[in-house]
């Protein structure tokens, strides 16, 4: 027992002497300490960063930064809480947190100061020579924030390194004219001109005022690449551009990635086309489409490889101050849901800003991701020049007012004599200014790209037409590609069944429906080299179960895209399920539209209605983008629209709005009556060489009914028909015209009756009316005594008030009486009761066979 009891005591004699050290261990135990005070500063520092300019946006103490003293602790304070915040350590990936401190805690490369300061001069007296000349005039001077232009250049420096051809940049109005010299190149007489009095009628359509146009041109690096900017145009709605900025990208990545009937998306490709936003700092705290755009960097169906973001921080939005703007410490903060880094740096300090220009745009190329910089300034003037913003913010306009430009502070700081830097860029402008002056037109500050060429804009010509039919050999050889599946790929019983039936379709032996009248359309016009690019929420099964474009293994649920597999040498396809979202993904398939107009690029809503909740790019862009800005868009909006007792939310598109957008042949509103209706309107979408966006009311309960369903042969003849003339009844007595579903159970209707003295047509057009069309099929029938509109909708929607005055304009000369049929005007669009919605339906149509007192 003694000798255990010695041995153990020898055993634990051992164990409590300290182990001998191994070389190097003292510089391990250093490391590790410096590790252990950095920690807390990478995660926490940027709250005691020194950021605003003005010192409002004073520092805010972090506990977890208290205490910490020592050599290591002041250079992390150095370095994470001087002009620069940092937050990346929320960040899931442990190499991209790894990458962005080596570089946030390396020392700083020298920047070319002299660069700098002729660019900040610049900027500041491009402003102040507008405010002197054109006194009273809005503008939304860049002043307080002129750092964004160094900023800019090093983010296209770092972008022509790594291969980019293009930059996509959006903004809203504030800096925009600024952004237009220094980044766009614009020349400034040319920027200017919108100050002087130029004959108005030289500008194209309607116009916009300066601060919403957009401009193309091209920015040099340092080591002479070339850049192609693209600046685009937006409205008022601030952050509605952003989805149509980075749909553009897309386009545009996907031009030049195009490899055949594929599309290279790899990292080389995509930093060929580089996205840079400027946002305003509450339109990105408070703007929700913003938020749906971040969504979908990730997203197989949208990703561009990463949208560098820069909040244009005035903190203040109009009149308003940060704490009643958002609800956390920074406007950025709301990036952080997804591993996205934020940089915060003082906009006056120079140095620091073209480093996080750098380091953004790095990273950007490196990761594939989305970067926010967070560039911290103020606002010289109020939130337009004819402002004053003493009233609501009287302190901080007097600090203002005393606080000297950018590049004076930035002259003191580095000792550059700016003096005759400042007089020449003064001189220059004022010269610019002269020729501004002595311009008898409007400059285009934009062109479009030479792709567009090849398509007609403005009014329609009926020239543009195109034969859209095919031969039933053509069609069976599209439905043999359609129904044909890999082998070893399980097929769900049901599906199978389905591709079997649609075999049969194909091949004549039963009718099409509208489900394989798009699928026709679709590959056909694939086969002859036009892409596709469907998108929406269920798009690919479609809402309705009515699709199917896209199979799933029932036992690996891989997914097969049949008409991806139609042919070697078939143009791309693409069809995805989308994010739960309507503005931004409307907006970024708008954008899309607008820099690849060979293809047919369509946006489905779930239920028509949704659609409103993407208002602001319809009203904004699809409607009124070319009459403002000069720029053209193909996109189809797939509407599915029927009364059908679902209630309110899901019966009407709201055909009356797109109706009273309608202008100058702006947009093309059609509701197809068969699935044959359907197939020629797609391909005439996509052959036609005039481009306007289409709008679609699809059908719901019709979508299979064999009413709607068409014969093969009716592919096969020559177009679409914008009035479908009745062929059944000869010189009728009433003629009663509609849209849509009623129609169908209006000729229902006829049948049971046996009325042999009524003709219906359908108008599958609406806008632009076929006029001629209509008075030709009326001419058909010269004893008929009335027209008759008739709508599901009430009377204070649908089609009423725009087919009723036009209708009565084409009858006056035969002198035809035109009456309506439709709801009682309702405050919703329809009854949430379906045994409600029967009888009224019911009621609807027996009316519409309801004679007249005069007969």
């Amino acid at each position: 027992m003694a000798n255990r009891t010695t041995l153990e005591e020898e055993q634990l004699a051992k164990a409590s002497k300290p182990a001998k050290k191994p070389a190097g261990s003292a510089k391990a135990t250093a490391g590790l300490e410096r590790e252990r005070v950095f920690e807390p500063f990478r995660r926490w520092g940027y709250y005691e960063a020194t950021l605003d300019p003005l010192g409002v946006f004073a520092p805010l103490k972090h506990p977890d930064l208290e205490g910490l003293t020592g050599e290591a602790a002041d250079e992390a304070r150095r370095i994470y809480c001087g002009n620069i915040g940092a937050e990346y350590m929320h960040l899931p990936e442990p190499d991209r947190r790894k990458w962005i401190a080596e570089r946030i805690e390396a020392p700083a490369q020298e920047v070319d100061q002299h660069k700098i300061l002729d660019r900040l001069t610049r900027a500041d007296l491009f402003e102040q020579v507008l405010q002197a000349r054109y006194l009273g005039s809005k503008r939304f001077s860049l002043e307080g924030v002129t750092s964004l232009i160094p900023l800019l250049d090093a983010m296209l420096e770092v972008a022509g390194e790594h291969g980019a051809l293009e930059s996509i940049m959006a903004m809203s109005h504030r800096g925009r004219l600024n952004v237009m010299v220094h980044a766009a190149c614009k020349t400034p007489h040319e920027v200017v001109a919108g100050f002087e009095d130029v004959d108005p009628r030289s500008v194209l359509g309607a116009g916009d005022v300066k601060y919403h146009v957009g401009a193309t041109g091209t920015y040099v690096t340092s080591t002479g690449k070339e850049i192609g900017i693209h600046l685009v145009s937006n409205p008022s709605h601030l952050e509605a551009v952003v989805p149509v900025a980075v749909g553009r990208a897309r386009a545009k990545q996907t031009r030049y990635g195009l490899r055949g009937g594929w599309v290279d998306r790899s990292r080389e490709t995509l930093n060929q086309v580089v996205p840079i936003v400027m946002h305003g700092d509450a339109a990105f705290a408070g703007q929700g489409i913003w938020a749906e755009t971040l969504n979908f960097a990730d997203l197989k169906a949208y990703t561009v490889g990463g949208t560098i973001h820069i909040i244009v921080n005035n903190l203040i939005g109009f009149t308003t101050q940060p704490v009643q703007e958002h609800s956390s410490r920074f406007a950025s903060d709301i990036a952080k849901r997804q591993s996205v880094p934020v940089f915060h740096v003082n906009a006056e300090d120079p140095d620091a800003v073209v480093r996080i220009g750098t380091l953004a745009a790095e990273y950007r190329a490196t990761f594939g991701s989305d970067v926010v910089v967070d560039l911290i300034g103020y606002r010289r003037h109020g939130h337009s020049e004819v402002d004053d913003p003493t009233i609501t913010q009287p302190v901080l306009y007097e600090r203002i007012k005393n606080h000297p430009p950018l590049w004076k502070i930035y002259a003191e700081k580095t000792g550059i004599d700016a003096s005759a830097i400042a007089e020449g860029v003064r001189k220059e402008y004022e010269e610019e200014q002269t020729k501004a002056r002595e311009l008898k037109k409007m400059p285009h500050l934009r062109t479009l790209p030479d792709y567009w060429s090849a398509y007609h804009r403005g009014k329609y010509d009926p020239a543009y037409e195109v034969d859209t039919g095919l031969s039933l050999e053509k069609l069976a050889e599209v439905t043999d590609g359609l129904v044909r599946v890999p082998e070893g790929f399980h097929v769900h019983p049901k599906i199978q069944k389905l591709l079997e039936q649609r075999g049969e379709m194909g091949h004549g032996k039963r009718t099409v429906d509208y489900g394989f009248a798009e699928a026709l359309a679709f590959g056909s016009l694939l086969l002859e080299g036009n892409p596709i690019r469907l998108t929406g929420q269920d798009t690919q099964r479609g809402t309705f179960n009515q699709r199917h474009a896209v199979l799933i293994d029932t036992q690996t649920e891989h997914n097969y895209l049949t008409l991806s597999h139609l042919s070697k040498e078939q143009a791309f396809c693409e069809i995805y399920n989308s994010s739960l979202s309507e503005a931004g993904c409307l907006g970024f398939e708008y954008g899309l539209s607008r820099d690849y107009p060979e293809a047919l690029v369509l946006w489905e809503a779930q239920f028509g209605d949704f659609a409103n909740g993407a208002q602001v790019i319809i009203d904004q862009f699809i409607s009124a983008g070319e009459d403002k800005w000069n720029l053209p868009s193909g996109l189809v909006m797939l509407l599915p629209h029927g009364y059908e007792g679902q209630g309110p939310e899901h019966s009407s598109a709201r055909l009356e709005r797109f109706l009273q957008l309608a202008a100058e042949d702006n947009i093309q509103i059609c509701q197809p009556s068969t699935a044959a209706q359907y197939f020629h309107m797609l391909r005439r979408q996509a052959l036609r060489p005039w481009r306007k966006p289409l709008i679609v009311f699809t059908p719901k309960s019709m979508l299979r009914h064999p009413e709607a369903s068409s014969k093969i042969e009716e592919l096969t003849r020559p177009r679409f028909l914008p009035l479908v003339p009745d062929t059944e009844v000869r010189d009728a007595r009433r003629i009663l015209i509609a849209s849509g579903k009623v129609g169908h159970e209006l000729r229902a209707e006829r049948r049971r009756r046996a009325d042999t003295s009524t003709a219906i047509f359908f108008l599958d057009q609406l806008y632009p009316l076929p006029r001629k069309e209509i008075s030709e099929a009326i001419g058909e029938h010269p004893h008929a005594r009335e027209i008759i509109w008739v709508q599901e909708e009430p009377a204070n929607m649908g089609g009423l008030f725009y087919v009723m005055p036009r209708l009565e304009r084409l009858a006056k000369s035969s002198g035809l009486s035109v009456r309506s049929i439709k709801r009682s005007a309702s405050a919703s669009p329809a009854t949430g009761s379906a045994k409600a919605h029967e009888l009224e339906q019911k009621t609807l149509v027996t009316l519409a066979f309801t004679t007249t007192s005069g007969d």
